[in-house]
């Protein structure tokens, strides 16, 4: 069976760091933070009180009242992540089957933000359930790939993963793997997270995952670093639109890249904690190196999950080191959730939209705030902080993990 090429046609991002992909790139390669304290509630008696928000949001301008009525944020980020990257590919519907577009989207909480407000108005009321007619359909995480669908007419395969942060690289997976087999022409992919609210900070913050700098923010988050005491937490989406690569071609398609492989694995050792040895980590990518024909030595760029946790950073890094062994390698390492906070289940397809423009720009973000790296993290690695440097850059891997144990690993290469 002949597989089909895959490549990247179209990018959308919403995220802390600006609403749209060229502002987002801007602050990314100038080192900027997303983190500040909370404006979204009252944080003041959290151990954390800061996250990485999106400034100055307003869905007004891109939907209409009835659909910001229907629709959680979560929801809201998606289309219109979705709604760029749909724009930059260009592709045009009434010139294809609409059976032959779909979208896997992902995200891991979904519409928390309008859960917790139907529960407390119940709790607070008469006992009366005066539900909203929409909390279902405004909670529940598949929306956001059927509202993408309805908003365009895409009639093909439709559905949403869920792995925790490991979210957005699986659904970019399944994209991914359906277009190979032919099972589609072109899937809107990407994942979208909208967690800062009381009940879902309140519960990272009792898991003491997240950091308490609270009387500086922008240098919250700094992976590797000896002193890092946590995550940032972040919201946002990212878009890609994956195509099959004849597709592409024959229609003149801009093409940012060409994912090659794609690969997870599970853990099976703990709720919340990474394996120590990052022994799922190490396979995610090995197996995603075969899958794309290469070996450590072809990767030019790689963005770890390096959320700036003291447990998950050190076993990441172990899992590279063991990857990389005893060879020469140029493989250049940065971790951009020190910009722009940890977005769970977008993460995933925020930094394969950075990895994309690494490669199309020639250039190698930074890794912000890390001042000194942990003595234990192995000295082999060669990780780029304060600035961004112009490097080659031919093929690019992205690293996702999520709670319950789930790896992903993408990789991109220049077409």
């Amino acid at each position: 069976m002949m597989l089909h090429r895959v490549v990247i046609t179209g990018l959308g991002a919403v995220t802390p760091l600006g609403h749209d992909v060229p502002t987002f790139w801007q602050n990314i390669l100038a080192g900027h933070s997303g983190a500040a304290p909370i404006t979204r509630f009252d944080a003041s008696l959290f151990r954390t009180q800061f996250a990485s928000e999106l400034k100055g949001y307003s869905p007004a301008g891109y939907l209409s009242h009835a659909d910001i009525k229907r629709t959680d944020r979560f929801t809201q980020y998606a289309l219109l992540a979705a709604d760029q990257a749909i724009t930059d590919s260009g592709f045009d519907l009434t010139n294809m089957d609409p059976f032959d577009v779909g979208v896997i989207w992902g995200s891991g909480q979904g519409g928390m933000e309008v859960f917790e407000e139907e529960v407390r108005a119940y709790t607070l009321g008469d006992g009366h359930p005066r539900f909203s007619p929409f909390f279902v359909p405004k909670l529940i995480i598949n929306m956001a790939s059927g509202m993408i669908s309805i908003r365009h007419g895409y009639m093909g395969i439709n559905y949403t993963t869920v792995s925790a942060c490991a979210t957005s690289n699986t659904a970019l997976m399944d994209a991914f793997t359906y277009i190979r087999l032919g099972k589609a022409k072109i899937i809107i992919s990407g994942g979208s997270e909208a967690p800062i609210t009381p009940a879902s900070f309140g519960g990272f913050s009792a898991l003491k995952a997240m950091s308490t700098r609270n009387d500086e923010p922008a240098k919250a988050s700094r992976p590797f670093d000896v002193e890092r005491d946590g995550f940032v937490m972040g919201e946002g989406a990212g878009a890609l639109v994956l195509e099959e690569y004849e597709h592409a071609v024959k229609r003149g398609a801009t093409i940012y890249g060409e994912l090659t492989g794609a690969a997870m694995t599970a853990d099976a050792y703990h709720m919340t904690a990474t394996h120590p040895e990052g022994l799922g980590a190490l396979k995610a990518m090995q197996l995603a190196l075969a899958e794309a024909k290469l070996t450590v030595a072809d990767l030019d760029y790689l963005n770890p999950h390096a959320t700036s946790t003291s447990v998950g950073d050190l076993s990441e890094t172990k899992a590279i080191a063991q990857l990389i062994g005893q060879q020469s390698t140029r493989m250049k390492i940065s971790a951009t959730k020190s910009m722009t906070g940890h977005l769970l289940g977008a993460a995933g397809a925020i930094e394969a939209i950075i990895c994309l423009l690494s490669i199309r720009d020639g250039v190698i973000p930074p890794t912000i705030n890390t001042t000194l790296i942990d003595p234990v993290i192995p000295n082999t690695l060669q990780i780029v902080l304060t600035d961004a440097i112009p490097a080659r850059v031919n093929t690019a891997m992205s690293n996702t993990f999520g709670f319950g144990g789930h790896n992903g690993t993408v990789i991109f290469q220049k077409v």
